[in-house]
């Protein structure tokens, strides 16, 4: 399959850069060499260059083809406060399929994203969770999950769930943060948790039902 295209979000701050630039650079070459898209190298210079650039926070988003094009955009970012609680629902009718191996990767085959979005309004939740084939906690719409453990690490699904490999969550994994352990929808209810990618950092998170 070569009909779809790679992407990396990423936030820009003035005078540092990207924000966990290496992962972000570490995913998409792993993408690029499991997958076979080209101008993996090109694309990463013209990333940089234009972070170099930027002299407010921003968002900026790479979107890499098969063939090597890429397109690259960036916008002024505001991260949301760190009193900031979202509204979670989870998905009724999408779910995801675990064995699917492109789900590993972050593309732009969104069509179960968007219908698990869909179910419900912006109003109604701020972030719909999906699970998986087996009924198990996969991951958010454009997050990952981060359930608080006992222990004081935070607990997020792991791959074979079906989630993607976000960036913030190899980093949290990398500083021994957080764990990776199978969550039950009815674990979203008995503790604290968050849902969060590297633009926008961990948001607590608070499950409607």
């Amino acid at each position: 399959m070569t009909d779809f295209s790679l992407i990396e979000t990423m936030r820009c701050e003035p005078g540092s850069g990207i924000l966990r630039a290496r992962l972000h650079r570490t995913r998409l070459g792993n993408s690029t060499r499991k997958l076979g898209f080209a101008g993996y190298q090109e694309a990463w210079n013209a990333v940089m260059e234009k972070a170099g650039g930027l002299d407010v926070t921003s968002r900026l988003r790479l979107e890499l083809f098969s063939d090597g094009r890429f397109e690259i955009t960036a916008a002024p970012f505001t991260l949301q406060s760190e009193h900031t609680v979202w509204t979670v629902r989870i998905a009724t009718r999408a779910r995801l399929d675990s064995t699917q191996p492109l789900l590993r990767h972050k593309t732009s085959l969104r069509d179960v994203y968007n219908a698990a979005r869909a179910e419900f309004t912006r109003e109604e939740a701020d972030e719909v969770i999906l699970l998986n084939d087996k009924g198990e906690v996969a991951e958010g719409t454009i997050t990952n999950l981060f359930l608080e453990g006992s222990d004081g690490k935070l607990l997020t699904p792991p791959l074979s769930s079906g989630c993607l490999t976000g960036v913030l969550r190899t980093s949290l994994l990398c500083q021994k943060k957080a764990r990776v352990e199978k969550i039950a929808p009815d674990d979203l209810g008995n503790t604290i948790f968050y849902m969060g990618n590297s633009l926008r950092g961990l948001i607590r998170a608070k499950l409607l039902k």
